[in-house]
């Protein structure tokens, strides 16, 4: 059996459509977008058609959108920037116990800078309470970061209400939306958000670019320093090709967001059927309501995560237990960690399954057969060994 990839939430097959511009940006945009000739013309009109693309995608403006290397600059620029813009009116930070690493290590950097950081709980869903949020809220509150959807177990947090309650507050409100974005609709004028970062290789475009939209008028102190690139919001030559690529990657996604999703929830029904016809025993971690289609976290009983991981991936079948940023990590997720207590058995026993371009129904039917197949070996061995 040729391998299956399913660990789209780490990363993302680059589009072919999305090469192909890159590759014609690589060989006919050869200046630079500071220059003022011609060629530096053309590039800075590729940037601009770009930035154009993917302001209209989430209902910004142009002037709002900044390019980034990706996700975690993206977070970092968002959450140390307003900080440290902000400063004079709080040192008081709100996040949650179940961000990306580039939220939550970007918070403990600034609570050793003399920030005040709360990090809420989430419920057993992964999902926070408003009530909670709420009752954290301080006059000298400056900041909310709370991402959009789970990387690991793809709940979706409630963000219009989060956004309705900080309107009326001086508090700025950011949102990670890696994971998120490609298959959900935000428009962050319907929905008011300050900030908010995304990267490009979630969503089938090139590593190593994202941008970071910026509310007019929301102050940011940048921490680099050189040319006056990105309104001085970013020194920097711009990589021209990536950035084409990104909008190319976006222009895909507006145009074949239904598709992508209803793609993503019919395959995540096969791997589900295929389960529950092999008879295994297993349990959706995340919330049955608010979810990413793309990403499906599963608990199986009696297993442990490295065994399994280290069983599919010799069958052939990538998926992961986590987070990419931390999979070479034997510590538990602290995702997992939140949602049900330290030591339960679901930090042991999760993997996340992710589903992008190439899930075809046939292929996660095959990776379910596998899988099911993996989970009773393990099952059966455990038995063993205890009776011996």
């Amino acid at each position: 059996m040729d391998p299956i990839y399913l660990d789209h939430a780490a990363t993302t097959p680059i589009d072919p459509k999305v090469l192909k511009v890159m590759v014609e940006t690589y060989q006919n945009a050869i200046g630079n977008p500071s220059s003022i000739h011609s060629f530096g013309r053309q590039a800075r009109k590729i940037i601009d058609d770009a930035r154009h693309a993917i302001a209209k995608y989430i209902g910004a403006g142009s002037r709002e959108i900044v390019f980034t290397s990706g996700g975690t600059e993206g977070d970092n620029m968002a959450i140390i920037g307003a900080a440290l813009a902000n400063r004079k009116f709080g040192k008081h930070i709100i996040t949650t116990k179940i961000e990306h690493h580039g939220v939550f290590r970007t918070c403990e950097y600034l609570e050793s800078q003399g920030f005040d950081v709360d990090y809420l709980d989430v419920d057993q869903t992964g999902r926070i309470s408003i009530d909670d949020l709420k009752s954290k809220l301080r006059a000298d509150t400056i900041l909310v970061t709370i991402m959009y959807g789970n990387n690991e177990v793809g709940t979706v947090q409630p963000i219009r209400e989060i956004a309705d309650l900080l309107s009326s507050h001086q508090a700025l409100f950011h949102t990670d939306a890696v994971q998120a974005f490609g298959t959900v609709d935000m428009d962050v004028k319907d929905t008011p958000i300050d900030l908010l970062s995304m990267t490009g290789h979630k969503i089938g475009g090139p590593k190593g670019i994202g941008f970071l939209y910026v509310r007019d008028g929301v102050a940011l102190e940048s921490f680099t320093h050189g040319g006056d690139q990105e309104r001085k919001r970013r020194a920097g030559t711009e990589n021209v090709p990536a950035i084409a690529g990104l909008g190319k990657a976006v222009d895909i996604v507006a145009d074949h967001l239904p598709e992508r999703i209803d793609a993503c929830l019919r395959v995540r029904r096969v791997l589900l059927k295929t389960l529950d016809a092999a008879e295994v025993s297993y349990r959706i971690n995340g919330n049955p309501e608010h979810f990413l289609p793309q990403v499906l976290n599963l608990y199986f009983p009696g297993t442990q995560v490295e065994a399994l991981l280290t069983k599919l991936d010799l069958e052939g079948i990538a998926v992961s237990s986590g987070s990419a940023c931390t999979a070479g990590s034997v510590e538990p997720s602290h995702v997992l960690t939140a949602m049900f207590g330290t030591g339960a058995p679901e930090t042991r026993s999760s993997i996340r399954i992710s589903f992008g371009s190439g899930s075809t129904p046939e292929l996660v039917a095959q990776a379910g057969t596998v899988i099911a197949r993996a989970v009773r070996e393990l099952v059966e061995s455990g038995k063993a060994g205890e009776r011996l």
